[in-house]
């Protein structure tokens, strides 16, 4: 139903599929099954979009009314949650500057006895506190594998790349910097002990195109704007980072959009898979309903 009145609001499966972070393949895919399960046809695919037929319209009308009525039967059971719930909460050192504020205000709304208690920490040491009990939700750049946690994708970033801006005048198009034509400068990057698997995701990437990642950073050591700034002024080095990167920046650097938006971030919401609390729940959900970030 979330799928279906997802596309109807959006107007086409792939606005839909973008907003629900899945594949557009996946959400078509599951509109034909919703329409053979019914016996009816549900929406008329056009070139530029989708349109309701009388019987979408009248399913459309009736999921509301069922999800208004899940989401207030949820409500109505906080009231048994345990007082004064604190949620742990782990954040990498970027995210998105609307992310985290809307999705607590939701929890906030629906759970106001619940305190929020933060803390900065890598993937690699969230995923073993989420293990050890230490931390209730964690924000992440790469999938857990294995039974015990629980994740869904939160938020897609296209990076860029800060240079300094004597060096982009010889690299700069009308569309962007194309990654290739980095090979040449390092890329100040974070240790490979904070996040492997999205470290060796992006090196990969950055190998293909043939760019070096330069010396690794000491381990244990969290990659603070500082520390990119100041080897980026040089002009020997760039660093990525997402377009609304809001850290002040010198006037001799600047941030500039990648030809074709070739890396992409991605930052998962974990959780205990046994956890069967509310306010988690919310929490999530509310993560899950922010729009991802855009370049």
């Amino acid at each position: 139903m979330r799928m279906f009145i997802a596309v109807v609001e959006e107007g086409s499966v792939t606005a839909a599929a973008r907003r629900l972070h899945i594949s557009q393949p996946a959400l078509s895919q599951a509109m034909v099954a919703l329409e053979r399960r019914l016996g009816l046809e549900l929406l008329v695919r056009h070139r530029t979009g989708v349109a309701l037929t009388d019987a979408g319209r009248t399913l459309l009308t009736e999921s509301r009314a069922v999800l208004a009525r899940h989401d207030q039967a949820l409500a109505a059971l906080t009231r048994h949650d345990s007082p004064g719930d604190v949620l742990r909460l782990g954040i990498p050192l970027e995210l998105p500057p609307d992310l985290l504020p809307a999705a607590l205000a939701r929890l906030g709304a629906a759970h106001p006895e619940t305190r929020v208690q933060a803390r900065h920490a890598t993937t690699a040491v969230q995923l073993d506190a989420l293990r050890n009990g230490e931390l209730d939700v964690g924000l992440v750049r790469e999938r857990p594998t294995g039974p015990d946690l629980d994740a869904t994708l939160a938020v897609e970033e296209r990076l860029g790349v800060l240079l300094a801006r004597t060096r982009a005048e010889a690299l700069l198009t009308d569309r962007g910097v194309r990654l290739e034509a980095l090979a040449g400068l390092d890329w100040v990057g974070f240790p490979r002990s904070g996040s492997p698997a999205w470290f060796d995701e992006l090196t990969a990437i950055l190998r293909s195109h043939g760019v070096s990642h330069g010396s690794e950073a000491p381990a244990g050591e969290p990659l603070i704007a500082e520390v990119k700034l100041a080897s980026v002024t040089s002009g020997r080095a760039f660093a990525l980072a997402p377009p609304h990167w809001s850290q002040p920046m010198p006037d001799d650097v600047s941030w500039y959009p990648l030809v074709g938006s070739p890396l992409v971030r991605r930052t998962w919401a974990v959780w205990a898979a046994d956890s069967r609390r509310l306010d988690i729940a919310h929490f999530v959900d509310a993560l899950q309903n922010e729009p991802a970030a855009e370049a």
